[in-house]
């Protein structure tokens, strides 16, 4: 499983980062947990707000920051 992190660094950014961890380490998954802060990277996902969560490819949040309850549905 590849979890992406899409955002600039920004406050929000990580914490949805340290809530996908805490998630994956709740689950007990083995996950790739890659953050992504270049901008042409992110536009490939048609993410107008950030921060966003991708799960294998598919955007599952953008704009706002779940917690890490909302994200283990997630995954």
């Amino acid at each position: 499983m590849v979890i992406k992190v899409l955002g600039p660094g920004c406050a929000n950014c990580k914490k949805l980062e340290a809530h996908v961890r805490e998630a994956v380490k709740e689950l007990g998954i083995e996950a790739k947990i890659e953050k992504v802060d270049d901008f042409k990277e992110i536009m490939v996902y048609g993410v107008m707000k950030l921060p966003a969560l991708v799960v294998d490819e598919q955007v599952k949040v953008m704009g706002r920051v779940p917690s890490p309850e909302e994200i283990k549905k997630y995954l």
